[in-house]
C-alpha cells in the first residue's frame, strides 16, 4: 500500500521500519519540527526524521519530508499531502491532532497505533501513566482515527504484562515492537475491507496527560512503592537532592514484603529485615553490591542505580563511592 507515516520520537521507528522493509511504499513521512537539544542547543531533528533521511537513501522512489509546527493551522501543507495520493495515513506518536480534513484524505482513511489498551490512557504518555498507576498489564491498539483525541474504534489489539522493575525505555521497546508488528496484520485487513472495528466502552476512560517538570522531582513522604512506579515510569529522569547536588535515580526497588517475589533475589531477602524508623529521605543503611536504602513515607526504598550531578550513572560500589 501507499502509506503517508506520522510519527515523531523512537518509539515509531519500528513501524516506520516494518512498512518499509514490508513492501509497502512509504510516499513521504510527517514529524515534528526540529527541536533545540542537548548543551550547546542545537537544532537537532525528531528520531524519525532522522531515520526517514537514512530510508531516502535505500528508497527506489523519493519519500519526502514535512515537518508541519501545527498542521491544523498549514492548509498549503494539507494539499501537499493530499497530492501524494497516500492509500493511507500510519499514525504511531505523531504528537499533533490532526483535523478531518487530513483524516480523511486517503481512500482507506487513517490508522493510529496506540500504546495502551483503549480507552485506558488516551493521550500523550500512556506509557507513563499505566507505570505510574501501577497497571499489573497495558498493549497496543490499533485503531481507526477520529478527530477526536484516541477515541476512534479499535481493530486489532493484544495485551502485555509489566514487570514491577521494568522502566518505561525497557516498556516502550517491547510495545513499539509489538506496535510494528500489529500495524503489519493489520494493513491486509484494511486492504481488504476484512475487518470489523469494536467502538470503545464509554466506562474507563482515563486521561494520558503529558508530563511535566514536577514530576520528576522526588517526594520522600510517599510511600516507597509509589516512589518507585515514579522512577521506573519517568526514567531516566526521576530526581532527589543530594547534599546540595542532584541525584538522578535510575533504578529502585522497594522493599516491600508482599512483593518479595517480583523483586530481585538478592533483594527479596531485604523485605523480611527489621529496619529503624528515619525521617523520610535520610538514609538507612548502604548496602555493599546493592546499594543505598532511603527512608520513605512508608517501606524502605533501595536505589540500586542513579547519577549524581557531573559523575557517571552508577550503580553497586561505584554508587556508594559516589555517595559517600
Amino acid at each position: 500500500m501507499r502509506v503517508l507515516f506520522w510519527g515523531t520520537p523512537a518509539y515509531a521507528i519500528p513501524t516506520l521500519n516494518a512498512l518499509f522493509n514490508g513492501g509497502h511504499q512509504i510516499v513521504g513521512v510527517v514529524t515534528q519540527p526540529d527541536r533545540r537539544r542537548g548543551r550547546g542547543g542545537a537544532l537537532q531533528p525528531s528520531p524519525v526524521k532522522a531515520r526517514a533521511l537514512q530510508l531516502q537513501l535505500q528508497s527506489s522512489t523519493p519519500i519526502p519530508i514535512f515537518c508541519p509546527e501545527r498542521i491544523r493551522k498549514e492548509p498549503q501543507i494539507q494539499a501537499d499531502l493530499a497530492a501524494l495520493g497516500a492509500d493511507l495515513n500510519v499514525v504511531v506518536a505523531f504528537g499533533q491532532l490532526l483535523p478531518a480534513a487530513v483524516l480523511d484524505a486517503p481512500l482507506f482513511g487513517s490508522w493510529n497505533g496506540h500504546g495502551s489498551l483503549l480507552p485506558r490512557w488516551r493521550g500523550a504518555a500512556p506509557i507513563q501513566w499505566c507505570l505510574l498507576e501501577g497497571d499489573s498489564s497495558t498493549g497496543v491498539g490499533i485503531m481507526a482515527m477520529e478527530v477526536g483525541l484516541d477515541t476512534g474504534p479499535v481493530l486489532i489489539e493484544r495485551h502485555l504484562s509489566i514487570g514491577l522493575l521494568e522502566n518505561a525505555s525497557q516498556l516502550g521497546i517491547r510495545l513499539s515492537e509489538l506496535t510494528a508488528e500489529l500495524m503489519l496484520e493489520a494493513l491486509p485487513l484494511i486492504a481488504n475491507g476484512n475487518y470489523q472495528l469494536q467502538p470503545q466502552p464509554a466506562a474507563g476512560v482515563c486521561n494520558a496527560r503529558m508530563i511535566n517538570k514536577a514530576d520528576y522531582q522526588i517526594d520522600w513522604q510517599q510511600p516507597a512503592l509509589q516512589l518507585h512506579r515514579q522512577v521506573m515510569a519517568l526514567y531516566p529522569g526521576v530526581y532527589t537532592t543530594w547534599q546540595g547536588k542532584r541525584l538522578k535515580m535510575l533504578a529502585t526497588e522497594p522493599l516491600v514484603e508482599r512483593l518479595s517475589a517480583e523483586l530481585s533475589p538478592e533483594v527479596a531477602e531485604l523485605t523480611k529485615r527489621q529496619w529503624p524508623q528515619e525521617c523520610p529521605g535520610e538514609v538507612i543503611e548502604r548496602i555493599p553490591g546493592l546499594g543505598v536504602v532511603f527512608a520513605t513515607g512508608g517501606c524502605p526504598l533501595l536505589l540500586r542505580s542513579g547519577q549524581l550531578e557531573g559523575k557517571s550513572a552508577a550503580s553497586g560500589a561505584n554508587l556508594l563511592q559516589q555517595l559517600n
